[in-house]
């Protein structure tokens, strides 16, 4: 075999078979060459594990250059992989844990805490249609005390999280009123009450409806669920002081996922204020103080009550006027 090679030109090697001469994929570069301990560019310890300041290429691609400890990344540290996604934190046994920043390939964004390559403890998460999420996470989801900013409405949720989902007491504050209740998987459900910023409540409660599904759909098993509002009576404005529950204990963490492959939640959440506040508040709105018009109706109507009594006593004097005139013209 015979072959030909230069400094950083491609490895091409050609063979003969029969004496016929054909080339061999010039797939190999000079990469290929470099013995795997050059891969790694830093400290080492006296045992010649990496240790320190270093940095290393991945076999998969993903790079990363920060600090080392015994042969581990630990300490503080840039890991960037091959998709395009970036974390830029602190790091313990090759895994993010502690104070670090995540920059998704789709533009989203978590910046807070990390335990074991998992969100948990208290974070940002900015998503890539803009809505934003502040408060407690535990194993990759949100859950604990939270706030979520719905972007295009600028609708506010703030209250309790459960693995991911909206539960337990909160409030859901929109531009000119809000509701404060309870929800249990995203959905308001119970005792509640709309508050208008024009000085009033209504109080009323939350039930769920299943929608009705066709002949195709009852295979399904998933239920859609629409929460109605039933509305009792109107007060005054009180003070609302939510009682806050202890979220149960998250299920047992699954395998992490390969980081290069975080799940970034999906924002279909983003629209349950337009579903659940904003559609309901506009009943409410028609049923609050009565107006101006509404007295001067009630007032004309008992004033017609009183004018129709007073024709009718008129008229029984007339024919009783009427039936004397008559008996004296008969005795005449």
């Amino acid at each position: 075999m015979a072959s030909r090679f230069q400094p950083g030109a491609p490895f091409i090697c050609s063979a003969r078979i029969h004496n016929v001469n054909f080339p061999l994929p010039h797939l190999l570069t000079t990469e290929w060459l470099v013995p795997f301990n050059q891969e790694y560019e830093g400290e080492r310890n006296a045992a010649g594990e990496r240790h320190g300041h270093g940095r290393a290429r991945l076999p998969n691609g993903d790079t990363y250059e920060g600090e080392y400890a015994n042969g581990l990344r630990n300490g503080r540290g840039t890991y960037r992989f091959k998709n395009g996604a970036r974390y830029i934190g602190e790091f313990s046994e090759n895994k993010k844990h502690g104070q670090g920043i995540f920059m998704y390939p789709d533009g989203s964004k978590y910046e807070g805490e990390w335990v074991e390559d998992q969100r948990h403890g208290n974070g940002v998460y900015s998503y890539m249609n803009g809505d934003i999420y502040t408060g407690e996470w535990s194993s990759h989801y949100r859950h604990g005390q939270g706030t979520y900013l719905y972007a295009e409405t600028g609708s506010k949720y703030v209250g309790g999280w459960v693995n991911g989902q909206q539960e337990g007491a909160a409030e859901l504050i929109h531009l000119n009123h809000r509701y404060q209740g309870k929800f249990v998987n995203g959905n308001p459900i119970g005792s509640g009450k709309y508050v208008f910023d024009i000085g009033c409540e209504q109080h009323g409660e939350y039930t769920h409806v299943d929608q009705e599904k066709g002949e195709e759909e009852e295979e399904e098993e998933a239920v859609a669920i629409t929460p109605k509002w039933k509305a009792k009576n109107i007060t005054t404005l009180t003070l609302w002081t939510p009682a806050v529950e202890e979220p149960p204990p998250p299920p047992p963490p699954e395998e992490p996922p390969a980081a290069a492959e975080e799940e970034v939640p999906a924002p279909s959440v983003a629209e349950e204020p337009t579903e659940v506040g904003e559609p309901e508040a506009a009943e409410p709105t028609e049923d609050l103080s009565p107006s101006k018009e509404g007295e001067e109706e009630e007032e004309g109507s008992k004033e017609d009550q009183v004018d129709q009594v007073n024709t009718s006593l008129e008229e029984k004097e007339e024919e009783s006027k009427e039936s004397e005139e008559a008996d004296t013209s008969k005795e005449e």
